[in-house]
């Protein structure tokens, strides 16, 4: 065992847990007063459901021996079992790297708690919440495990045979995630008075705190994806923090040129959009790498908030501009500025004279992920649909859910 990076990676654990309190308090001030605490619940309970479906079945489908084809894992490792906290020999029996497999094992498991959580902000202010309960503990098997196996394992065929990378989530978590929100939006429809009324966040300092709080938490979410205390930790960490700012920056600007003010949501969406672009990256580019990648993401992203009123959809929050497209563009921008001698795990890119062939493999990977998720979760929300409803009835929306799913008010004024 080594210590450092065994230290390395439970504080990157805990750092990865930390965002979704984060993207709680983020989404949580987007919405309205009424429905603050409907936001927050459907942020944690996922740190609830999740970690049991990743105890007795997600890991192992994830990460467990595959079971043919590249496909899915066997059931080797169901609940925990043969999943050891000692290291015999030089390597980690599941993982090969010298960090225990039940430390790899619940890094895993935050990152598996999250994705489902992001989906959130697209459904946001209409969805029941036991169904949502239900939805996010079928969804993380069949859906988000997967695809982890896929990507991450080293039998995944995306891993294998595609030979497509992402160092740290930009298609087994964002692209995964965003995708099932379109979807669910499709489904759902849109809220109450969607393009007819205003409906404007009820606090926006929870949403930079939230944001700041991710902010924070992705140091943990790419670092942490290099297994190690190292210097492709060191590179991810420093590339993570370039591409966040130059894309907070650029959204701002591009507010400011195209409205004339620039706002804080702005600037806080930006930095997520960036956040997100760079993850599947991190471990590949260096700074330069980040810079474009960043101010991409601050132009692409910003631009993409159209498409909810060119196609007439209610993605309440964004998800889709920021974590799918954001997703998407950093998935495809690897095969653009990957350097091999960061990485060799990566063919050079693009710019560094690696032709097309890396991002043609990148290309496979998105339209893969983006269907699946999609096609899926269509049909597992159209199931729970017709099952137990997906939405409130109007006169609960109207209420708003904080009263009327869970009989609480996030702000009570005194008398």
């Amino acid at each position: 065992m080594d210590t450092g990076d065994t230290a390395w990676m439970l504080i990157s654990s805990a750092l990865v847990l930390f965002m979704t309190p984060g993207l709680a308090l983020f989404y949580g001030g987007m919405v309205r007063a009424k429905n603050a605490l409907g936001m927050l619940l459907k942020n944690y309970i996922a740190m609830g459901i999740v970690t049991v479906t990743w105890v007795a079945i997600g890991y192992t489908l994830a990460f467990g021996p595959d079971a043919g084809g590249g496909w899915i894992g066997n059931l080797d490792y169901w609940g925990l079992r043969h999943v050891s906290n000692v290291i015999e020999g030089d390597a980690g029996a599941i993982h090969g790297v010298a960090v225990p497999d039940t430390v790899i094992m619940v890094f895993q498991m935050m990152f598996a708690i999250i994705t489902p959580a992001l989906i959130t902000g697209a459904v946001a202010e209409r969805m029941k919440f036991t169904t949502w309960a239900v939805f996010i503990a079928i969804w993380s098997i069949v859906v988000y495990a997967p695809m982890a196996h896929w990507v991450w394992s080293p039998d995944g065929f995306i891993f294998k045979d595609i030979k497509a990378v992402d160092f740290a989530g930009g298609t087994v978590v964002h692209i995964n995630a965003g995708a099932a929100a379109l979807a669910m939006v499709f489904i759902l429809g849109p809220r109450l008075g969607f393009r007819r009324e205003i409906i404007r966040p009820h606090s926006l300092p929870l949403t930079l705190l939230g944001a700041g709080i991710l902010w924070f938490g992705w140091f943990g979410f790419n670092a942490g994806s290099a297994f190690g205390a190292n210097g492709l930790a060191a590179n991810a960490f420093v590339v993570t923090q370039i591409a966040a700012g130059v894309a907070g920056t650029v959204w701002a600007l591009m507010e400011q040129v195209r409205h004339g003010k620039a706002t804080t949501l702005g600037f806080a969406s930006g930095a997520v959009a960036g956040l997100v672009a760079i993850t599947p990256a991190s471990g590949f580019v260096g700074p330069g790498g980040a810079v474009a990648i960043g101010a991409a993401a601050g132009v692409i992203c910003f631009l993409a908030l159209q498409i909810k009123f060119a196609f007439n959809f209610d993605d309440a929050l964004d998800v889709v501009a920021v974590h799918l497209v954001g997703g998407i563009l950093g998935s495809l921008l690897v095969g653009v500025f990957a350097d091999a001698e960061l990485n060799p795990a990566s063919k050079d890119g693009l710019f560094f004279g690696g032709g097309v062939d890396q991002l043609g493999r990148q290309a496979a990977a998105v339209g893969i992920a983006l269907v699946y998720s999609f096609v899926v979760t269509y049909v597992l929300g159209r199931i729970l649909d017709a099952v137990m409803g997906l939405r409130v009835a109007e006169q609960d929306e109207r209420r708003g859910l904080d009263l009327a799913l869970h009989e609480e008010q996030s702000y009570v004024l005194a008398d």
